[in-house]
């Protein structure tokens, strides 16, 4: 493994300093350029794609109050993922580094903010992500072996921790960049097929006339007063289904030709997770009332048990694949903001070791793993979505804000695509709103995220701004690196 400046020693072939293929122009540590199109595309929908589906349509519907403002949510949701894609895909092949917005951040805003942004996505926000797509999966491979009750949760856990493939997934990605894709690609290309399955199978149902709930007379139809502040929960619902749609800006040093590669995968990528959204949950509501999706904790077991009868085992099979999928892309793209992270010093130098063969960071991999693994502590998944969710949605704003930012200081910067300022602002009025009524509908998760993530303003400046440590201070981090690289020689 490798990182910028030489180690002392030379543990093995495998754990050196950098080659020349592993570096980039300024003699930084690089990955290598492997991600065409078909797995760019791969890694949003793979990574968008994953539990959201399955778990957020209850959360969506119970906060928007009818079946008909639900499927609008999904619908300006959408929209919404696709306007900040094409401002994230501005700054992508502007400031093109790993690490996504915690770069763009750390660039515009300085050391601070950005450390504030890696600061609780490692603490909060990917290894949650992660521990609800764990438990979304094993949720749904138990339900059907426990029938008449919830499956005991200490074999969701440990389903989690282990059919989650946090474990195994983990030894694919740190063997190799183009397993990892392969596995992306195929188990995407899984879980489009099965959500075609349940698409297809509303089609038919229309056909049939069972669309009582998507006339408008009845689609409105609220089952509890309307209020602002839930209808910005339910939005909050729908955009952690929607996820991911800015991961594949963590990985744009290994994208080959990002410049036409980038915007291309999110156009093709962001409508066609939207169109699957929209009718999939319009597929639900012909086979259950909105009471009956309200009460069930698998939407689409109970889909599958409605309308597929003995096949009804297909349900839960595609949610396993989807969620295998979501969190092989995860792993992926979140250990590389780690590993960005500690590359500019943010993160201890570990972190932004790299394998020499294999051109991958183990350390950041091992490490998403462990702090995942860490998070199943807890099962309360729709808690974990707006605690999750009003994080995302305060830094993907402060990003968008970075763009304008960018703009005014450096207006003749070079920049392979160049979106209109409209977009931004657009986005900007939906993020004010959002978070201000999700804060005053949920003060406690919303303040409690807040809160944690203030927690890193003192260990940036002890940690990082700080220059002028005690020798033993810096003596020790050197070992600790040293003695892991011999660690994981053995």
């Amino acid at each position: 493994m490798t990182d910028g400046p030489r180690q002392r020693g030379n543990a093995s072939a495998d754990w050196d300093t950098a080659s020349e293929s592993s570096k980039d122009g300024s003699g930084r540590v690089a990955l290598k350029k492997e991600i065409g199109l078909v797995s760019a595309c791969g890694i949003i929908v793979g990574n968008i794609i994953g539990s959201g589906i399955f778990v957020s349509p209850k959360g969506v519907l119970e906060n928007a109050s009818s079946v008909g403002l639900a499927l609008i949510v999904w619908i300006i949701t959408g929209v919404i993922t696709a306007i900040g894609a094409l401002c994230y895909a501005e700054l992508g092949v502007t400031i093109p580094k790993s690490g996504g917005d915690y770069s763009y951040v750390k660039d515009i805003f300085g050391g601070l903010a950005g450390f504030l942004r890696l600061w609780i996505a490692v603490l909060v926000i990917y290894p949650t992500n992660q521990a609800v797509i764990a438990l979304t999966f094993s949720n749904y491979v138990l339900q059907p072996l426990f029938p008449t009750c919830f499956p005991p949760e200490s074999g969701l856990r440990l389903l989690a921790m282990l059919g989650m493939c946090c474990l195994l997934l983990t030894w694919v990605n740190c063997s190799s960049v183009r397993w990892a894709t392969h596995v992306q690609d195929v188990f995407t290309t899984g879980k489009l097929l099965a959500l075609g399955l349940i698409i297809i199978m509303g089609f038919v149902q229309i056909c049939k006339g069972q669309y009582y709930w998507l006339e408008p007379v009845h689609a409105f139809e609220t089952f509890q007063p309307y209020d602002i502040g839930q209808i910005a929960l339910s939005f909050l619902q729908g955009s952690f289904a929607y996820g991911g749609w800015n991961f594949l800006n963590y990985v744009t040093e290994e994208l080959v030709d990002p410049y036409r590669n980038l915007p291309r995968a999110i156009f093709i990528s962001i409508p066609l997770v939207t169109f699957v959204y929209v009718f999939a949950n319009i597929a639900y509501v012909t086979a259950m009332s909105p009471q009956e999706l309200l009460a069930s904790n698998a939407v689409a077991v109970t889909f599958g048990e409605k309308l597929l009868g003995v096949m009804s085992w297909v349900m839960p099979i595609s949610v396993a694949l989807s969620t295998f999928g979501g969190v092989n892309g995860s792993l992926f793209t979140s250990s590389r903001l780690f590993f960005a992270g500690a590359r500019e010093g943010h993160l201890p130098r570990l972190l932004a070791m790299i394998h020499v063969k294999r051109c991958t960071p183990i350390p950041a991999l091992l490490f998403t793993c462990i702090s995942t693994l860490l998070m199943l502590c807890t099962s309360d998944m729709y808690t974990l979505i707006n605690y999750v969710g009003f994080i995302n949605y305060l830094f993907y704003g402060v990003t968008v804000a970075g763009q304008i930012v960018l703009r005014i200081k450096q207006p003749d910067m070079h920049r392979p695509i160049k979106v209109s300022l409209m977009w931004p602002v657009i986005y900007l009025l939906f993020w004010a709103f959002l978070l201000i009524f999700s804060l005053y509908s949920e003060p406690v998760v919303c303040g409690l995220g807040m809160a944690i993530m203030l927690t890193g303003v003192p260990v940036y400046f002890l940690g990082v701004y700080w220059d002028n440590k005690p020798q033993c201070f810096d003596t020790f981090i050197g070992m600790r690196t040293i003695f892991s690289v011999y660690d994981a020689n053995c």
